[in-house]
């Protein structure tokens, strides 16, 4: 797998769509392709062509050969509208080996929409800001794709995550096929996030959750500090001593299981995220899960 895939080497590639396109294609290059399917990428076979068909399909060869139309197929002709929804709350600027939860979040969303757009999807985003979202609806052309860039690289995350009130005229969308892409730490005060993902879930969309987590929260590890602040609520913890990281571990690890278990009550696809994790992880993850609900 191409070392690009590592979250601390994408940093270092500041143009966002670069980024995405290099660890697309280093991505690319460690799989099968045939699982990478779309219009015109794997064909499969030959139809007459019908009124209202894609006249892009249109094989001209065929039709000089016999005088007819036929409508070349790939092996997936649907398409699905992938939304990004990007959790922009103060904790998203947490840190650790010198990367930001919110600079981890652009790069992942980055990736899956360009993978996206190029399996023929639509891509949307939605920054979830206190009770305010930023909403850029989905579309499938390469200047609309270019705007998702550009809102990604200009997230400022601040505040409190608050549940939109829009959120039903937001996400629900039209009878095609949708899938939701949760980008967030799942840092909340009174499961405010659950609340919106139970809201979400009975539009009837797929949903996948990647939870974002730094090691050194994972394991309480804060070498030369005795106490960390709360980036939301401004609360100060003591972590000095070795008891105290011992209870946090226990809690931690009933917190995850947790968790996982609320996902998976409302059958959610669920997956921790470390900052230190290489990408493809996620990027396996959004091909399984689009190929299961084609």
């Amino acid at each position: 797998m191409s070392r690009l895939l590592d979250a601390k080497i994408l940093m270092t590639i500041k143009n966002l769509q670069l980024a995405a396109k290099t660890t697309i294609d280093g991505f690319m290059a460690g799989i099968n392709k045939s699982k990478v399917k779309g219009p015109g990428l794997e064909f499969s076979q030959y139809r007459s062509y019908q009124p209202g068909d894609d006249l892009r399909w249109l094989d001209w060869k065929m039709y000089a050969r016999s005088d007819r139309y036929y409508i070349r197929e790939s092996e997936i002709e649907t398409s699905l509208s992938v939304r990004f929804l990007i959790d922009a709350s103060a904790s998203m600027n947490h840190s650790d080996g010198g990367i930001t939860k919110i600079e981890y979040a652009r790069y992942l969303a980055a990736s899956l929409g360009y993978l996206a757009s190029l399996q023929n999807d639509s891509v949307g985003l939605y920054v979830l800001q206190g009770g305010d979202v930023f909403s850029l609806p989905s579309k499938k052309d390469h200047q609309h794709l270019s705007r998702f860039y550009c809102q990604l690289e200009n997230i400022n995350p601040q505040g409190r995550f608050t549940r939109p009130v829009e959120y039903r005229e937001i996400f629900a969308g039209a009878s095609k096929k949708e899938l939701l892409i949760f980008i967030t730490d799942l840092y909340q005060e009174d499961n405010e996030m659950y609340v919106l993902l139970d809201a979400l879930a009975t539009l009837k969309h797929e949903i996948i959750v990647f939870h974002l987590m730094a090691q050194n929260e994972l394991k309480l590890d804060y070498k030369g500090y005795t106490a960390v602040e709360d980036m939301e609520t401004g609360q100060v913890v003591s972590i000095g001593d070795a008891s105290a990281r011992e209870v946090y571990s226990k809690s931690m690890a009933t917190h995850l299981l947790a968790i996982r278990a609320a996902m998976l009550n409302r059958n959610i696809f669920y997956r921790l995220m470390n900052l230190g994790e290489p990408v493809d992880h996620a990027l396996k993850d959004f091909l399984n899960q689009r190929n299961k609900i084609k």
